[in-house]
């Protein structure tokens, strides 16, 4: 039998040297989201991460460590990137997706791995998506140490992909933040959203390309003349570093009772998540300005009220509920560090509910 008549994995849809190919293209990427913890193995199976060092210049240990973990992925945003060829964003979704979750519950972001799934693997699209991660592990203060990338032609249809997002976080457990202190009186603090972020695409894109027949590289004049692709590519906002900080200035009082990232179900059902089942967190609607985007959506839809802030975080992409006498200090410091803060409520007697006004 000729060389030629062997079979090859090429053939059936799969190259070594393609995968080969990306390693390299990404790996400069992925080292620079290192630091004194990443324990550097070359050609390993695995990443490796020091929960505790001792050099003076970069020293942190913990009394009582608690390991966090997130995972999570962007949805249906990636068929945008798919429908524009345009991959960084989402992988800055992937992180920002996962560690949101986790510093909900004060944790700092240690280490985070991904993993992505081709038809084919294109060494150059697939670099991009990881500098993507890599550019939203920056943000948020954690290494990338491993990830994996299979090419399942079989699987996926031409052009087609998925990723997913595994994150590794550290808490100490006196300071594990629960909600269970949440009490009547509390001030409800939102913190701005960047655009729809990574939920609601299957809706978004339903209303912009089904119902009224737009295309990707249409520009919307409700929407200040953007480009519809690059108003719903726009990235999630990671939060991570000025969350982490406000946290550090309040090592003994307990003042930040409970957060919850706005994701899946918006304001309605992700801040019951943290109620105490004796309390209510009362939302008045016009303390803060709806985005363009949400506004666009509804109309264009059309799309009521009660079901946009079931579905989208409607320009509020992390709450914290914290105490009365230090909610203003808590929001000038969320301002300084970069954020748009909103007072958006209250916490009242209640079922552990939101009521919307």
């Amino acid at each position: 039998m000729s060389k030629s008549e062997y079979m090859t994995y090429e053939q059936s849809g799969v190259s070594i040297d393609a995968g080969d190919r990306m390693v390299g293209h990404i790996a400069g990427a992925v080292a620079s989201t290192h630091g004194p913890r990443v324990i550097t193995l070359e050609n390993g199976f695995a990443g490796l991460f020091r929960l505790d060092y001792d050099e003076k210049l970069f020293k942190r240990n913990y009394k009582n460590p608690v390991l966090v973990a997130c995972t999570d992925g962007v949805g249906t945003k990636i068929k945008i990137g798919q429908m524009i060829n345009r991959y960084d964003t989402v992988g800055i979704d992937l992180v920002a997706m996962n560690v949101n979750d986790m510093i909900v519950h004060g944790a700092e972001p240690l280490f985070f791995l991904d993993y992505l799934a081709v038809n084919k693997l294109e060494p150059e699209s697939i670099a991009q998506t990881v500098e993507g991660v890599a550019a939203g592990c920056k943000q948020a203060n954690c290494a990338l140490i491993g990830g994996e990338t299979a090419e399942m032609p079989d699987i996926y249809r031409r052009g087609e992909f998925d990723m997913a997002g595994f994150a590794v976080g550290v808490v100490e457990r006196g300071k594990i933040i629960t909600g269970a202190n949440v009490q009547k009186g509390d001030v409800i603090l939102g913190l701005a959203s960047s655009g729809l972020h990574s939920n609601g695409y299957t809706l978004a894109r339903d209303i912009c390309f089904n119902k009224a027949g737009l295309k990707v590289t249409d520009t919307i004049d409700e929407l200040e003349g953007a480009v519809l692709g690059d108003v719903l590519l726009e990235p999630t906002r990671i939060y991570v570093k000025p969350i982490v900080k406000l946290l550090a200035q309040y090592r003994v009082k307990k003042v930040v009772r409970a957060m919850a990232h706005i994701t899946g179900g918006g304001l309605l059902g992700n801040i019951p998540r943290v109620l105490p089942k004796i309390c209510n967190a009362v939302i008045k609607k016009s303390n803060w300005p709806v985005s363009e985007v949400f506004s666009f959506l509804q109309e264009t839809g059309p799309v009521e009220e009660s079901e946009m802030f079931r579905v989208f975080n409607m320009g509020i992409g992390f709450v914290l509920i914290v105490a009365p006498d230090f909610a203003s200090s808590i929001a000038k410091k969320l301002k300084r560090y970069g954020e748009t803060v909103y007072k958006i409520g209250t916490i009242t007697a209640g079922t552990g509910k939101v009521v919307l006004k």
